[in-house]
């Protein structure tokens, strides 16, 4: 009789050579294929011509200088967030750590496109309030520090998450026993929770500048106008103007920006060397502190702060969505929803935009879901370095800037598959594989915790009494993380649908997604259909987030990143 179950366990002996062939193809092929490019490339002596460009300097010298300034604004308003709403009696926790978060969830292009409607001398909205700049004055979103703004705006919820968590395991005794020493709130802030707080710090800030190291919406909305170019940007514009030797660069390139984001984790690694965190001592809610009589005002300065952040721009891009062109006040007499039975009905590009999004969304989500389901089982039933070696390698997608994972996906797939003869370049089914290797981690979450959590021993008792892995998963397991992969699948669809740095280079005609036709209207100058997509982008968006606040009593803790 064959060996149907790995010795000492209830895990079938496929299982593990299943998941680790389906883990190489989706990240260690693609990811061995980009080094061998960039590597070759530097050998040959090709990238000796690409550094001696002053194109090239120019943008490491702006994506250095946009992710560190969009890093220090992210770490301002983040560590600002989570300590008040952490650490403080601030009312409405929930909604505003819901509301905080939003940004993050929203698509970098969409954010970038909110606010240049709500700046400059042609907003509709400022031009409907009477306080629109003089026509002919500059959009000052157009430049560095523009661009250094949004990425702190869309990157300062990581920056609130990474310490959120940190803050939320404080020793509420050592903060009691200072306080019954007599120090001040001020004392206590500073030389217990702050010191305390560093790792979290730390880590936000890490990510922060990683993500603004690849973010591709935001540099291109604002800075491609302005010819202002970063590394991501860089590389769509080599791709656009195709030529003799364009992967080549293209591959040396994203190994810059895998490089640049490397220094900035081991940066971190660094900060942290050294240093002993570990908390002794209960941790909870009673290490909150009183604001007292500051209290309302502390409230009123967050919605402050969320109004011009998240509200304003938003409106915005719906006064935006509702006038006829861009530039022109909203009034009853020029409000139309002209703009979005065009997007709905008439434009078939957006109309394969939307098709497009929610097949490689859908798929994607429901696809990872079976995947996902497999290797949690692995992870939580075989811990072990090669359980950890699996999970590396299925985060590093996820972690790596999506322009370096398309550029490696672009580099896999250019030349027809071998023995089949098939090339799947500039069709749907490449970036389908490319979503499925950058939201592998994303899927993966929710029902590894759920995993977690579960005894056992229910899954022990019905093996004992001769059910297979299969009568195992449907009738015991499954039930049981029900919930969780109910997230995963909305989570997964939520990021993916309006996704763009994958996509922004992976797309052909036919295959364009919601957010490369956000990019493209907006790039055409149809402004008012670019942020009639985009008001409904968001709508979705906040839709699916709410249905995630629907299930949170289900879910595992620490699933939705902006619970408390």
């Amino acid at each position: 009789m064959p060996k149907l179950y790995a010795r000492g366990s209830s895990q079938p002996v496929w299982l593990l050579p299943v998941i680790v062939l389906v883990v190489c193809l989706l990240s260690g092929l693609p990811l061995a294929r980009l080094l061998y490019a960039g590597l070759r490339f530097t050998l040959d002596g090709g990238s000796t011509g690409l550094f001696a460009e002053p194109a090239t300097w120019a943008a490491i010298r702006n994506t250095l200088t946009t992710s560190v300034g969009g890093m220090v604004i992210s770490v301002l308003l983040g560590a600002a967030f989570a300590f008040v709403v952490t650490l403080t009696d601030f009312r409405a926790k929930g909604l505003f750590s819901f509301a905080f978060v939003l940004p993050m969830m929203i698509p970098p292009q969409v954010t970038a496109l909110a606010w240049v409607q709500m700046s400059g001398p042609a907003s509709p909205l400022l031009k409907t309030l009477g306080i629109a700049p003089p026509l002919g004055s500059p959009q000052p979103l157009y430049s560095l520090s523009g661009i250094a703004l949004l990425l702190g705006v869309q990157h300062a919820p990581l920056v609130f998450l990474a310490l959120k968590a940190g803050l939320a395991s404080l020793p509420r005794d050592g903060v009691e026993a200072a306080r019954l020493a007599g120090a001040s709130p001020l004392r206590v802030f500073r030389d217990i929770i702050l010191p305390l707080a560093v790792p979290g710090l730390i880590a936000g800030a890490a990510i922060a500048f990683v993500s603004g190291v690849g973010n591709f919406g935001i540099p291109a909305i604002l800075g491609i106008p302005a010819s202002i170019f970063v590394l991501p940007t860089l590389i769509y514009s080599r791709l656009s103007s195709f030529g003799a030797g364009t992967f080549a660069e293209m591959a040396q390139l994203s190994m810059v920006i895998a490089v640049i984001a490397g220094l900035g984790l081991t940066v971190q690694q660094w900060a942290l060397k050294g240093r002993d965190y570990r908390i002794i001592g209960l941790s909870g809610k009673n290490a909150a502190f009183s604001l007292g009589p500051f209290r309302i005002l502390a409230e009123v300065c967050f919605c402050l702060v969320l109004f011009f952040v998240l509200v304003a721009p938003l409106a915005a891009l719906i006064a935006s969505s509702l006038v006829p062109t861009y530039g022109v006040p909203l009034n009853f007499t020029t409000m139309s929803l002209e703009a979005y039975r065009e997007i709905l009905f008439r434009q078939s590009v957006t109309v394969t935009a939307f098709g497009n999004s929610l097949f490689l969304a859908g798929t994607t989500a429901c696809g990872l879901l079976f995947v996902t389901v497999l290797t949690a089982y692995l992870l939580a039933r075989r811990p072990g370095k090669l359980a950890n070696i699996i999970a590396g390698m299925i985060e590093i997608p996820y972690a790596l800037p999506g322009i370096v994972l398309a550029v490696a996906f672009i580099l896999l797939f250019a030349a027809p598959l071998p023995l089949l003869n098939v090339s799947i370049y500039g069709t749907i089914w490449i970036i389908l594989i490319a979503y499925f290797s950058s939201f592998f981690a994303v899927s993966l979450k929710p029902v590894a915790s759920a995993f977690l959590q579960l005894d056992p021993s229910l899954e022990e008792a019905a093996r004992l009494s001769g059910a297979g892995f299969g009568r195992r998963m449907r009738d015991i397991l499954i039930p049981l993380i029900a919930p969780a992969a109910g997230a995963s699948v909305v989570l997964v669809f939520l990021i993916a649908c309006s996704e763009l740095t994958v996509s922004a280079l992976l797309w052909s005609a036919g295959t364009q997604t919601l957010g490369v036709a956000i990019f493209n209207l907006d790039d055409s100058g149809s402004s008012d259909l670019a942020s009639a997509l985009s008001v409904l982008v968001v709508a979705m968006v906040v839709l699916l987030m709410l249905v995630l606040e629907m299930l949170a009593k289900h879910l595992p803790k620490g699933v939705l990143p902006w619970r408390n």
